[in-house]
């Protein structure tokens, strides 16, 4: 785990630095933007096509999204509590909400699992991220971001998971998986070609996504009890509930490794259109991206 860690962690620094080195006739964020539109609307959705149209769809893909839903609901009970300790402001608060309970599954999480365990927890992965993570973010964690926000932004949850374009690859896979359509290998090959760009592409924008200057020592108290709740009690949380269900024990280790994974990225964007507080938040994937170097070890080696 560790050496896959190091590996990727330079592929994060390749984005990083090239925040400092992009040409100068465009931005670095609009760089960032570009690829994370490539990924989002073309590559990301062949990878989930190609995985859920052949992945055994049971009873594993229901209690997938149980853990995945339970994790997000352990992360936002603890830090509400922690807030009602530590002061913050209202926009500070639905911050730290969103920081401390959806996980970086896919873009993080994808490429640790697929090197470490193997290219069979793709299907995992992607059915913890979009049976229950993305479409939670985008239905009550928008109305979260709504009311503590200062937005006047109208919030429609429907039209905006209908935007998703790998919730589409999803609606797409499972349709052709239950009516028992068997994948070309024509498709299966054009599909694999594409998803091999999502790995590397993930990893870069990610790392371009890191904002540095978002660590302040006035963030550090209510950053610390993210760390703690993202990095340590929502696995073990999603653990014991596996215990719980008696959930299959290999996939039992790969969603606590997901629901380790540092702070969602994608969340920054849902902070920038509802006015709270997104440097905040851009210092919690920070930190929590930083730390995960040395807890994600961790949770492997005691799973």
């Amino acid at each position: 785990m560790l050496t896959v860690l190091i590996q990727m962690s330079l592929i994060i620094a390749c984005g990083s630095l090239w925040n400092l080195i992009a040409p100068s006739h465009s931005s670095s964020q609009t760089h960032r933007r570009t690829l994370t539109d490539l990924v989002f609307y073309i590559l990301l959705p062949a990878l989930v096509l190609d995985v859920i149209w052949r992945a055994p769809l049971n009873q594993s893909s229901l209690q997938i999204s149980f853990l995945a839903t339970m994790g997000i609901a352990a992360g936002m009970i603890a830090i509400w509590l922690v807030l009602r300790v530590v002061k913050a402001s209202k926009k500070q608060t639905g911050t730290l909400l969103l920081a401390a309970s959806f996980p970086n599954s896919t873009y993080l999480g994808l490429p640790v699992l697929d090197q470490v365990i193997g290219a069979h927890t793709r299907s995992t992965v992607l059915q913890y991220d979009l049976f229950a993570c993305t479409p939670i973010l985008l239905s009550f964690g928008m109305l979260i971001a709504h009311f503590y926000g200062d937005s006047h932004a109208e919030v429609h949850p429907l039209r905006e998971l209908v935007k998703v374009p790998p919730l589409w690859a999803v609606v797409i896979g499972i349709t052709l998986n239950s009516m028992g359509i068997q994948q070309p290998d024509i498709v299966h090959s054009g599909l694999a070609t594409l998803s091999g760009g999502v790995v590397p592409l993930m990893l870069i924008v990610l790392g371009m996504s890191i904002r540095w200057h978002s660590l302040r020592l006035q963030y550090l108290k209510l950053l610390l009890p993210v760390v703690l709740i993202s990095l340590v009690i929502v696995p073990f949380v999603v653990l014991n509930m596996s215990y719980i269900i008696d959930f299959n024990s290999n996939k039992t280790i790969i969603v606590t490794l997901i629901a380790a994974m540092p702070t969602m990225v994608f969340g920054i964007v849902i902070c920038e259109r509802y006015s709270l507080d997104s440097q905040l938040y851009a210092a919690a994937v920070t930190l929590t991206t930083i730390t995960s170097l040395i807890t994600l070890p961790l949770w492997f080696d005691y799973l």
